[in-house]
């Protein structure tokens, strides 16, 4: 009789073994999701690390020279970053009980080629377990799970 591997042994469950998984590391290294830098989050008041999903980040986040141009407002992602982890922090704050799920709701500038001016977004910031069960925050736009 074989020993066990230790991996079968700890991804084996009343299901049976786990077929596949796709953690938070694979979710950034394949750009699904966008991981704020440390120092920034935690600037922003952030204890965990916290990452956009790809969407949030293009919708909300993602700003190049050329929109700056086109739209003739200058912005940087930074900043537009900035905006989105303030919110987010805020919205944490205001809720009530421990909630670990919260609306935020910010004004962005969208990047369509010629509006100037800021439009809201809605976005939600969400906390659960990381790839080591340590807390993560991950903000996602409303219809992403």
């Amino acid at each position: 009789m074989r020993d066990p591997n230790p991996s079968e042994a700890v991804s084996s469950g009343p299901f049976g073994p786990v077929i596949h998984t796709y953690s938070r590391a694979d979710a950034i290294a394949d750009g699904v999701l966008v991981p704020v830098p440390e120092n920034l989050a935690k600037e922003a008041g952030f204890r965990f690390p916290v990452a956009l999903t790809s969407a949030a980040w293009a919708d909300c986040v993602k700003w190049t020279d050329a929109d700056g141009e086109a739209q003739r407002t200058p912005q940087d992602e930074t900043g537009r970053l900035w905006d989105v982890l303030y919110m987010a922090v805020q919205a944490f704050k205001k809720a009530t009980g421990a909630s670990r799920e919260v609306e935020v709701l910010l004004y962005r500038v969208p990047r369509d080629g010629s509006t100037s001016h800021a439009k809201p977004a809605r976005l939600k910031s969400v906390i659960g377990p990381g790839d080591d069960r340590s807390p993560v925050i991950t903000i996602m736009r409303p219809d992403e799970s």
